[in-house]
């Protein structure tokens, strides 16, 4: 995708309006456009990096810098019972939008959402992965 295609560049740029929540010179934090909970935000660099994968580590410390000092806003003043914070890395994780960006999103009891399935590993499986990783 072309930087000039992309809709988090656009409102970088400000083309786009949209509820900022915070801003400094690498990162632009705003209201997600259909939260899944009142409060829902976005953290993004305001470099056009896809992904984790090419995102400079400077960079994305200054993203979960941000992303902590939301959550805790969010907890004190928006009432949020729990926080998630989430990043998808490539269509099958659930991107969408393919400007690196980190969910904050508030939690609250009964709110219906659920994490995903864990299964546990079979013998020796963990052991293999471990070594994979590792390597």
């Amino acid at each position: 995708m072309n930087n000039n295609d992309c809709i988090f560049c656009k409102i970088i740029k400000k083309e786009i309006p949209c509820p900022i929540v915070y801003e400094d010179d690498k990162v632009l934090a705003f209201l997600d456009i259909n939260p899944v909970n009142k409060g829902h935000t976005l953290v993004i660099p305001k470099i056009h990096y896809e992904n984790i994968y090419e995102t400079p580590d400077e960079i994305l410390g200054c993203m979960i810098i941000t992303a902590k000092k939301i959550a805790i806003k969010l907890k004190k003043f928006i009432g949020a019972e729990g926080i998630n914070i989430n990043m998808n890395n490539d269509a099958v994780s659930g991107q969408v939008i393919f400007h690196a960006h980190i969910h904050i999103i508030p939690r609250i009891t009964n709110d219906g959402f659920t994490h995903w399935k864990g299964s546990p590993y079979k013998k020796g499986e963990a052991e293999e992965i471990l070594q994979k990783i590792k390597s």
